[in-house]
């Protein structure tokens, strides 16, 4: 397997297929790169350089104890370009990496970058707050965690038939949950809470190459008001793509479309 040492000296496992202009693929939680093997091939087939990487924590990556809010996912993502030589890279992110996407923008002024992608992302702010009305409840997700604590095998089953709107198969279900347990526990929690609490929406500004936003209409894992609607508003250069009637879980309810806007982006 391929990995890359990170600035803390972490391994991050990474995919490279194709050749042309990267394109790094930012997975979401609590899965890995694997979740974007379908959309990597179509973008390799076509003449990019499709590149994933398991967050730290997940998959087939380093499972440190610490480092799992954004500046450092951040920097993660700044040390993938730098390893992989991505020049002219379009980033795209999906769900919670969304956030790393716009965390890189402010946090890396966006070095190396020429297109960004938010697919059913995080981004700008999912927390409800008095700023923030059309945000979260806090006791959402702290019910998510006591849930995880309790039997996050078991909590697994629910959460992703929500996940992917009750528009997946046994065997899709079946292995999302495998991807969730191979990850740490202490990342799994930490980065829930990251992308809970974090607020994306002073990196909008920072975002100044064209930008691709994705999200489905019936997102309950990440609604789409608190975030897409926001994030489209915000950022320059912007173009919000809504999927009526769709779930959380695009790549797979929606493969076939979610893969023809994104290749229509890159070559655009």
């Amino acid at each position: 397997m391929t990995y890359i040492k990170t600035r803390d000296d972490n391994k991050l496992y990474y995919k490279s297929w194709g050749s042309g202009r990267p394109v790094i693929l930012l997975h979401g939680w609590p899965l890995s790169a694997d979740t974007w093997d379908e959309a990597a091939m179509e973008i390799a087939a076509a003449g990019f350089r499709a590149i994933a990487y398991d967050r730290r924590g997940f998959g087939r990556s380093s499972q440190p104890y610490d480092g799992y809010e954004y500046d450092t996912l951040a920097d993660d993502l700044a040390d993938v370009i730098q390893e992989t030589g991505s020049t002219d890279a379009t980033i795209i992110g999906f769900s919670m990496g969304g956030g790393e996407v716009a965390r890189y923008m402010s946090r890396h002024g966006g070095k190396n970058v020429i297109k960004a992608g938010l697919i059913s992302s995080v981004v700008p702010y999912l927390q409800l707050t008095d700023d923030n009305p059309k945000g979260v409840d806090p006791a959402v997700f702290e019910k998510m965690t006591e849930g995880m604590k309790k039997d996050r095998a078991h909590f697994w089953g629910k959460f992703f038939k929500s996940f992917y709107g009750g528009k997946a198969s046994d065997e899709v279900l079946e292995w999302s949950r495998k991807q969730a347990m191979e990850a740490g526990f202490k990342a799994t929690l930490d980065c829930a809470n990251a992308f809970a609490t974090t607020d994306f929406r002073p990196d909008l500004a920072a975002f100044n190459v064209p930008t691709l936003i994705v999200h489905g209409t019936k997102d309950e894992t990440v609604p789409i008001d608190p975030t897409a609607r926001e994030a489209a508003k915000g950022i320059r250069n912007a173009r919000l793509i809504e999927y009526d009637g769709a779930p959380h879980g695009v790549f797979v309810t929606d493969k076939e479309r979610l893969t023809e806007d994104i290749l229509a982006f890159l070559r655009s």
